[in-house]
């Protein structure tokens, strides 16, 4: 597999530098990505990132995840219009603990392939090296007018917006760039990957290679992703679409990836799986020929989801997506845990009823219309009930008299309602 090629017919190439191509034919070689350890999780915006190491393993290379515990204490200017909050390195550690477990579901660590990951974290090189080496063995080799002539620096120093930019963060390329040349040196790396934003920070390591080491390093840069109607990737009113399932259910996670555009789902297929260019086709094929069937959005959900979560989690989603659709019967409702059925009613009217009054059971009729006023009257309750249109935990309601207590609550707390078709109300006991 040329890895170039690969990068290049997934639309997942903006610029590298000349002999790119070169270098990995002649030998399997190190390239690193840095992943900044702001959280305990990656979100969707570090994919294209890591998909990019996953091809170059693939590929037959070694991948080197860096985890930014060092540049993570500074914070890059990089599209950034302020300076960031900074972690301590007990949280920064918790983070890095975090992210390898994610990463390990894409790159393999373990295996006694020459190939396999290498994670790293700039920390352990930079906590030790004082502040006068530092200047003395590293920036005496860059000037501050090459440093000023990034666009990363340019942009904050230009924006009407900005308060300017602290020494703090100017110092960033330079660290970044001590990465490399570390890399470089200790692991003969002589590739780095990244982002378009990256581009700037990415080649000062290059110049600091070849001015400091006498050596030949490149750089090679994915397009910043985008939306099709121009909003931004990832981001939803809930805020990021995290990899880890405390923070954004497998099922909210699974919908994020079914719920894209037509024009979005074809570029995204390419980028986040690994499925190859003939699937891609196949699949782009039956999208043109039937587009209400989602070809492309339902396989590129299962898919991701499968790769970050797991393939029981994918189908527990798939089950949980048919709820609200009558696809779906009282078992699969009963197998969904708190946070995937309060993700799946999300903004259904709720109502609060006493855990007391349901221990001692109460009439349905009542409860829907006293206790919880899901029906106005129970004449209209009785009405409904008789041709057939009131489930309770989708199941039929045949009498309107049935006793309804506790041991019909879903996870001891959840009583769903279903009136018609489509209107559901959530019972909540307290």
């Amino acid at each position: 597999m040329n890895f170039v090629e690969e990068l290049r017919w997934r639309g997942m190439i903006h610029d590298m530098t000349p002999g790119v191509e070169e270098q990995l034919r002649k030998e399997m070689t190190s390239a690193y990505l840095g992943i900044d350890p702001t959280a305990d999780s990656l979100h969707i915006g570090h994919l294209v990132g890591v998909m990019m190491l996953k091809h170059f393993q693939r590929a037959g290379h070694r991948p080197i995840a860096l985890v930014g515990g060092a540049t993570g204490m500074i914070g890059d200017p990089s599209m950034k219009s302020q300076e960031r909050h900074l972690l301590d390195e007990a949280t920064l550690r918790k983070n890095q603990e975090a992210i390898k477990a994610q990463l390990a579901k894409f790159l393999d660590f373990d295996s006694d392939a020459p190939n396999k990951a290498l994670l790293v974290n700039n920390y352990d090189w930079t906590k030790d090296y004082s502040f006068l080496h530092f200047i003395r063995d590293v920036g005496k080799y860059l000037t501050v007018n090459y440093m000023m002539s990034k666009d990363s620096v340019k942009k904050r120093l230009s924006a009407e917006s900005s308060e300017g930019m602290s020494f703090t963060e100017f110092s960033y390329q330079l660290l970044q760039g001590f990465d490399f040349l570390h890399l470089y040196e200790n692991y003969g790396c002589r590739l780095q990957m990244g982002g378009s934003d990256q581009w700037g920070n990415i080649t000062t390591g290059t110049e600091l290679i070849r001015k400091k080491a006498g050596g030949e390093a490149f750089a090679l840069t994915c397009p910043l992703i985008t939306k099709a109607d121009g909003g931004k990737f990832g981001k939803t009113e809930s805020g990021n679409v995290w990899l880890d399932k405390r923070y954004t259910s497998p099922y909210k996670f699974y919908q994020f990836w079914l719920n894209v555009s037509d024009a979005d789902a074809e570029k995204y297929i390419k980028i986040f799986t690994a499925l190859n260019k003939e699937e891609i086709e196949e699949l782009a094929a039956e999208q043109n020929a039937a587009p209400h069937l989602r070809p492309l959005q339902k396989r590129l959900a299962q898919e991701i989801t499968i790769m970050v979560h797991s393939r029981e989690d994918c189908e527990a989603a798939v089950e949980a997506s048919q709820i609200l659709f009558g696809g779906s019967t009282s078992e699969v409702l009963r197998k969904l845990d708190e946070a995937t059925l309060l993700d799946v009613f999300a903004g259904i009217p709720q109502f609060e009823i006493s855990g007391k009054t349901l221990a001692e059971g109460v009439k349905a009729v009542d409860l829907f219309v006293e206790y919880a006023p899901v029906f106005p009257s129970k004449g209209e309750m009785r009405k409904l009930v008789q041709s057939g249109g009131i489930s309770v935990n989708r199941e039929k309601l045949t009498a309107p008299d049935a006793v309804i207590n506790t041991s019909n609550l879903l996870g001891g707390k959840y009583l769903l309602v279903q009136k018609g078709k489509k209107n559901y109300f959530l019972l909540v006991a307290k």
